[in-house]
């Protein structure tokens, strides 16, 4: 996992490479110091010598700007590497994300993937911004320290040893509980996303039913649970802290009263002995030793705690696409829109053996118009996306253009195959720039057409700005059937081979459905056209209509072939018939 996420240092290789170094010079500095101190003490101020004084001082000075400078140098570096980091990991989550086909995201769920894109990666972030400076700076410090104390006393050295035993197995023992209390809390970070998500995008219907006490409860008590999780992984965390200082004061209570002896010997011996200067020293590095535990034990939490968000973010990034173009012999022109449904069956779940589709045996002609009729759950939407390979078929074949969907460029296939799905979506910004999605390079002036072909250009030109007017996320601010003409006239932008509309202008009304359907057979003649709709009236003047029932094609012609022959089409037309006349 770390061996994959490190490539995405990439650009910001050298400030992950000077900001270590530039620590070691920090450390190095900091470590000379107490025995320049040692020396201005023993040499200069004990013997009087203002000599030395004043050049161990002019030392110190320049040892403390050195250390300065090296700290501040290794900041900067480790905080462009760790945001650059965190940049690159964000783009090459999402980049693979926009891959994924709907089986994909469905296995994470996009409360997941919101969550590793977003709290994930600044965990992440931090961790290595921490690891590129402390993970350095713990192992260096311990090391120059304890050689530096080593040069002034083995044996009160010595007592540093005996406080490792203790501070390692506070670690072994803290660390594997906390991991799992963090791993908990992560996945419920996903729940508490996906709640925020679903309230903030259904607000309207939670107002109109008065369930925001409800919500709040839910909100409050996954919230809840993230802070239990957290005070408890504190709690155990907060253990860590009282040991390193028991660790610490203890080595500094033992050196005080074996240095202190050894300072009286001197006196009668100066090669059995310290000097003052160099026991104060020794404090010094206590400190410096210890700390450089105390670093560990931090280093050990945060990898505890990014154990869990390194995991999720590698998931992502390792996760393979169901749907890719194929690797060898790949097509890259649609020749026309027929399409060919040869004994095709689906399963959303490979290893499931309910089929959502069964049997389906179905022939459209470049150019005609298929209308598709059928209960709830009969399985239309999923026929249709089948086409432009939203989800590939579990058997049989399909065909577009006489060629099996899965030999052509994924992008190409989909270019060629405009869909209105049933749950229409805007984005942020002005209608041009909606509509534009369907071809970047479109003018104004095909914009306009666009929209007078889907009855969209007499609401539009009522807007204040016109085609400026600004829409908001999900196109809160216009009404269903404005959003579905939009959606309508964005598809017919990219002049495709086939048009899907999955019950999109189930918002309009019968004269606009009417007005868009009789554009479509005058303006775009020579494309596919199908056509899901709950109204026979939508469909009954198409060249062919598919009726669906559990998954099967129940029936298959025009309107007058099964009116004589459909007793599931006679039905839902003379009910549709009687409930008109009443």
């Amino acid at each position: 996992m770390i061996k994959r996420l490190s490539r995405c240092i990439r650009e910001y290789k050298w400030a992950a490479i000077l900001s270590p170094l530039c620590m070691i010079g920090e450390v190095s500095m900091e470590v000379l110091i107490p025995l320049v101190m040692a020396d201005l003490y023993d040499y200069g101020i004990v013997m009087q010598n203002m000599n030395t004084v004043v050049t161990k001082s002019v030392q110190l000075i320049i040892l403390a700007l050195l250390s300065l400078s090296f700290g501040v140098a290794s900041a900067t570096f480790a905080s462009k590497a760790g945001t650059g980091f965190a940049k690159n990991l964000r783009h090459d989550m999402f980049y693979r994300v926009q891959n994924f086909s709907f089986s994909n995201i469905d296995k994470f769920s996009t409360a997941s993937i919101v969550t590793r894109l977003t709290s994930d990666v600044a965990n992440l972030q931090m961790t290595f911004q921490m690891m590129i400076r402390m993970a350095i700076r713990s192992p260096m410090m311990l090391i120059l320290a304890m050689f530096s104390s080593m040069r002034i006393s083995v044996k009160l050295s010595l007592i540093f040893l005996a406080a490792l035993p203790i501070l390692i197995i506070a670690l072994v023992v803290l660390t594997p509980t906390v991991f799992k209390i963090f791993d908990r809390a992560f996945k419920t970070y996903d729940r508490l996303n996906n709640v925020v998500q679903e309230n903030i995008h259904g607000v309207r219907v939670v107002k109109s039913f008065v369930r925001e006490e409800k919500e709040t409860e839910k909100f409050t008590s996954i919230s809840g649970s993230i802070y239990n999780d957290f005070s408890k992984a504190e709690r155990i965390l907060a253990l860590n802290s009282p040991i390193m200082q028991f660790c610490v004061y203890a080595c500094m209570i033992a050196i005080s009263w074996f240095g202190a002896n050894m300072v009286v010997a001197s006196g009668n011996n100066p090669d059995l002995g310290l000097t003052t200067g160099e026991l104060s020293s020794l404090f010094t590095y206590t400190t410096q030793i210890l700390s450089s535990f105390m670093m560990f034990s931090m280093i050990f939490v945060m990898l505890t705690m990014s154990r869990t968000p390194l995991k999720r973010c590698y998931e992502i990034l390792v996760e393979q696409p169901d749907l890719t173009s194929p690797t060898d012999i790949c097509v890259t022109e649609v020749p026309d829109g027929s399409i060919d449904f040869e004994n095709v069956g689906f399963r959303y779940n490979p290893n499931a053996l309910h089929r959502t589709l069964k049997e389906v045996e179905l022939h459209i002609p470049s150019g005609s118009t298929v209308g598709i009729i059928g209960g709830t759950g009969s399985s239309k939407s999923t026929l249709v996306q089948l086409i432009p390979r939203l989800y590939d078929v579990s058997e049989g074949t399909l065909k577009v253009g006489g060629i099996d969907v899965r030999k052509y460029d994924l992008n190409v296939l989909r270019d060629n195959v405009a869909m209105v799905l049933q749950k229409n979506e805007l984005f942020s910004g002005t209608i041009k720039d909606n509509l534009r999605w369907g071809n970047p390079d479109a003018t104004d002036e095909e914009l306009i057409h666009a929209c007078k072909l889907a009855c969209a250009h007499d609401f539009i030109i009522a807007f204040p700005e016109g085609y400026d007017h600004k829409i908001e996320q999900g196109g809160t601010n216009v009404s269903g059937g404005q959003k579905q003409r939009l959606c309508i006239a964005r598809a017919l932008l990219k002049k495709p081979k086939i048009l899907i509309l999955d019950d999109s202008t189930s918002a309009v009304d019968t004269r606009t459905d009417a007005l868009i359907r009789q554009a479509f057979r005058d303006e775009i003649p020579g494309t596919t056209k199908l056509i899901i709709a709950q109204r026979i009236s939508s469909i009954q003047d198409a060249d062919m209509i598919v009726v669906m029932e559990n998954g099967y094609i129940h029936a298959a012609g025009t309107h007058e072939e099964l009116l004589a022959s459909s007793p599931i089409y006679q039905e839902v037309y003379y009910s549709q018939q009687k409930g008109a006349m009443e």
